[in-house]
């Protein structure tokens, strides 16, 4: 179906993006609503379900080579629940991208285009991304090589622009109620730590499929030092009144003034995320497509692209009425509804297939058994 490929490096420089993209405006200030001053370190236990999900991830594409969770499904469970899983993942993947361009639109409406209606504001964006999904996952790979770096790099000489205004004491006491409550704040986080499932849709497509494990874990370092260094950066401007702000990365970058010089970066922020939510969406919509492709026993993907950007469309509209719940459902049931599809669902999938592996005697047993 798809005859491009990619690297292993490509395949991280795309789950980076597609994670903490959306993560480090909003995962801050959910974090700090039940961390507080120890916010800093609930990305370090959410990071634990992103290496189990690499894991999971990893071993079933193993077990299962060149085959996406959709086919691998029917391969465990059988035609009928193996289908049902399928068109579960399918589903899914359609809300969460829906959700994504709906948090892109709200965010672009609700802090530099006021007067643009968000319709169009999302039309564009998905249109831009379907144009780059039908040009395959090598271009997407390539694109991913080319921005991923120039936005690390600026994202970390943005950080630095704020050290005049932090305050280490922010950050303390450290640890005045134990770990509990920088758990309880990882709840969030974890969730979207879970997207690293979607490598189990990329490695089929990987050259060097042997590097993916390691390349997987490279990249759940890097998200997790990334949303570290967010909250850091946060906690040490906000103090405990981070929890306040509904974007407090971009918030926070309003401060930085450089000798009556360098001033409003916000500019240079928006640019920085409007790219890394352009591969986030892409990356989710080449998910997407391909999983139905495969569900529907397509031979060809590229039909699909632009009705299902339709699709998602519609799905980002009728993902959430305002930013108001959009955010609830994301710091509430959103964060057990991504883990569950991403991690828990995979995990089981994961014992079922090596079971069934046990159970099923290697060829050289039953030829044997014949034999007598």
């Amino acid at each position: 179906m798809e005859k491009g490929k990619i690297t292993s490096v490509q395949m991280m420089l795309l789950l980076y993006p597609a994670i903490t993209a959306t993560a480090i405006l909003l995962v801050p200030g959910v974090t700090a609503q039940h961390a507080r001053q120890d916010m800093w370190l609930s990305p370090v236990w959410a990071s634990l379900i992103g290496f189990l999900t690499v894991y999971v991830s990893v071993q079933l594409h193993r077990l299962y080579p060149q085959k996406t969770p959709i086919e691998y499904s029917i391969d465990i469970l059988g035609k009928f629940l193996g289908k049902l899983v399928g068109l579960l993942f399918v589903l899914f993947y359609f809300h969460v991208t829906g959700i994504i361009v709906r948090e892109y639109g709200e965010f672009v409406v609700g802090n530099f285009l006021f007067y643009t209606p968000i319709g169009f504001v999302m039309g564009t964006m998905v249109f831009v991304c379907a144009v780059a999904v039908r040009s395959g996952i090598a271009a997407l790979g390539r694109l991913a090589q080319i921005l991923v770096p120039v936005v690390i790099v600026l994202l970390v000489f943005i950080v630095i622009l704020l050290f005049p205004d932090m305050d280490l004491e922010n950050m303390l006491p450290m640890l005045e109620k134990g770990l509990l409550p920088s758990i309880r704040g990882a709840v969030t986080p974890q969730s979207w730590f879970s997207e690293c499932f979607l490598m189990a849709f990329l490695l089929p497509h990987v050259i060097d499929e042997d590097h993916g494990r390691r390349w997987g874990n490279i990249a759940v370092v890097s998200i997790m030092l990334t949303l570290l260094m967010t909250n850091l950066a946060t906690l040490f401007v906000f103090g405990n009144t981070t929890a306040n702000f509904v974007y407090p990365v971009m918030s926070v970058v309003r401060y930085i003034s450089i000798a009556d010089f360098l001033e409003h970066v916000e500019a240079v922020v928006m640019a920085l995320w409007v790219v890394g939510v352009f591969l986030k969406i892409s990356v989710f919509y080449y998910v997407v497509v391909i999983a139905l492709a495969r569900w529907l026993n397509l031979s060809q993907y590229e039909p699909l692209v632009f009705s299902v950007g339709l699709l998602l469309f519609l799905f980002s509209n009728w993902s959430a009425k305002d930013l108001v719940e959009l955010t609830h459902f994301l710091g509430t049931t959103g964060s057990f509804y991504l883990t569950c599809v991403q991690t828990v669902i995979p995990f089981l999938l994961l014992l079922a297939a090596r079971w069934r592996k046990r159970a099923t005697p290697p060829p050289s047993a039953v030829s044997h058994e014949k034999g007598k």
